[in-house]
């Protein structure tokens, strides 16, 4: 949900003293043919290029990111090897270049960014991939012409945070090879609403605000909400798909007399955030779904896949947006849910995703500048009696749209030392579960599905 990338990007081509080296494609070629591979590549000569070429890494949509000083950069890993930030679109040549950019956006005295040691790709520091080509390509290599970049003293502010992870990683033999990398940069904390004051254009919109209470601004929630079984479990199969966020509809009903929203079924989105073009024809086949079902639009959800399920500012906003549109040119009142899902926080109570409703109150007429008020919504969930077709055919589709992303979940490897990705989403689906205790058969067609994309 970032900023669209402008239509001719900038390309970045200082990433400081110690920016590597770009290779010609002839260059490329000749380190790999030179003796079979005999003839070492200096670090500078290892390059995005080479790790792509060699399978190493593989590109894809956010799966690079920077953390520095407790701010958050993520990136786009394009085929030929350079690197654009989601937030701007502009187009860097290397990993320094890139780091060198983001840091001294927050501490411009800064020099040089240690592009292989401070970018991460999925989770894992790019040079842990230059240390693998190595071992891999030419064995016989000093590897101390990988480890001499990744001293870079102010780096990282969660060093303490990465020990601890390590160590724990080592308490089961072998585990830590197939281990999903948890986040090891500091979570992000989020303010209190009433920290905010009046929006600042400087404020990261990504910024995280707890939720309020009705009660605590002086209000009566003015609706009561039930959401299906079914509604939560499909959401939340999308959402442990893919590293990626994603975003869908919800569809329902609105009883002006009871003042209940009922929300009886999801829409998932099966396209990517960024994808502009797109996007306008997959609404357009959920309205066609919507209409032909009966029901009517009643909100949306997104993840926020390793994260707090809680609304940043961008969200607080979206979600304002959404409650004017749906309420329409008439005037008259329709409430619009929006739902956070938070699969892989690994501050989540066991293996069950959090999922939070919330609506946002518009701030006070005497101070119009202020950011919308986000709110915790309360939810009655209705146990659905069985998994209907239209449920299963969408989870199949959802299998079938992620089978080659690149974002997708790797399901055999570990979320924790004693339970695997694939046990991590059939815990938190199990939460979802109809009265009909013949789903888990079902659901097994599917769990095998997502078995062999991997």
């Amino acid at each position: 949900m970032g900023s669209e990338p402008p239509s001719s990007p900038q390309v970045v081509e200082d990433g400081g003293e110690e920016d590597e080296e770009e290779l010609s494609g002839g260059e490329e070629a000749d380190l790999r043919s030179s003796s079979g591979r005999g003839s070492l590549l200096t670090r500078r000569g290892i390059t995005l290029r080479v790790l792509l070429k060699d399978g190493l890494v593989e590109p894809g949509d956010g799966v690079l990111a920077i953390h520095y000083l407790g701010k958050n950069f993520v990136g786009d890993l394009l085929t030929d090897g350079k690197i654009r930030w989601v937030e701007t679109g502009q187009i860097f040549n290397s990993p320094s270049a890139w780091a060198t950019h983001c840091k001294r956006l927050v501490n411009p005295a800064k020099k040089s960014g240690c592009g292989w040691a401070s970018v991460r790709y999925r989770g894992q520091k790019l040079v842990q991939y230059k240390t693998t080509w190595l071992h891999k390509y030419q064995p016989s290599a000093d590897m101390s012409l990988v480890s001499e970049e990744d001293d870079d003293e102010d780096e990282e502010e969660g060093k303490a945070a990465v020990q601890a992870d390590d160590k724990n990683k080592n308490t089961k033999p072998g585990l830590h090879d197939v281990m999903v990398s948890r986040r090891t940069d500091r979570e992000r904390i989020p303010v209190r609403y009433c920290t905010l004051g009046t929006r600042d254009a400087a404020r990261d919109p990504h910024t995280l605000v707890e939720l309020s209470a009705f009660s605590a601004i002086n209000r009566f929630q003015p609706f009561n909400v039930a959401v299906s079984s079914n509604v939560l479990l499909l959401m939340d199969f999308h959402c442990h798909l893919t590293t990626s966020e994603v975003v869908g509809y919800l569809g329902g009903r609105w009883d002006t007399n009871t003042q209940l929203l009922t929300v009886l079924r999801a829409f998932p989105c099966r396209t990517r955030l960024a994808d502009r073009d797109s996007a306008s024809a997959v609404e357009e086949e959920i309205c066609q779904n919507l209409f032909m079902r009966g029901l009517s639009l009643v909100g949306w959800y997104h993840s926020h896949p390793r994260g707090p399920a809680l609304p940043s500012l961008q969200d607080i906003d979206s979600q304002m947006d959404h409650q004017l549109r749906l309420q329409g040119s008439n005037n008259g009142f329709q409430p619009c849910l929006g739902i956070i899902c938070g699969p892989y926080y690994h501050g989540n109570q066991g293996v069950a995703s959090t999922i939070t409703p919330f609506w946002v109150v518009p701030p006070p007429e005497q101070r119009p500048n202020d950011y919308g008020i986000p709110v915790a919504v309360e939810v009655t969930y209705v146990q659905d009696n069985f998994l209907t077709s239209d449920v299963l055919n969408e989870m199949m589709l959802l299998v079938d749209y992620y089978r080659a992303a690149p974002d997708l979940v790797q399901f055999n490897q570990y979320w924790c030392p004693d339970t695997t990705m694939m046990d991590k989403i059939k815990g938190s689906l199990s939460c979802h579960a109809p009265k009909d205790q013949a789903y888990s058969q079902i659901l097994e067609h599917v769990y095998s599905q997502l078995g062999s994309m991997n």
